[in-house]
């Protein structure tokens, strides 16, 4: 997938939580990664991270900590 998809979901993802109360936003936006994005993917999300993360929003970089990472 294209790389301004990925940070577009992504981004998604992250503007619905913040939208919800609680602070557990970060958290919530990895479960959904964890479960929904296949490995291909969530490798994809590291590798823009590691190159700088352009793009995304704070609560995706905060969520980075708790998504698991593709062998």
């Amino acid at each position: 997938m294209s790389p301004d998809k990925m940070v577009r979901m992504a981004n998604q993802i992250a503007t619905f939580f913040e939208s919800q109360p609680g602070d557990d936003g970060p958290e919530k936006v990895a479960a959904h990664i964890n479960d929904f994005w296949e490995p291909r993917m969530r490798r994809q999300l590291f590798d823009h991270v590691a190159e700088g993360g352009e793009g995304l929003r704070p609560m995706v970089l905060d969520a980075m900590r708790h998504i698991r990472e593709p062998a």
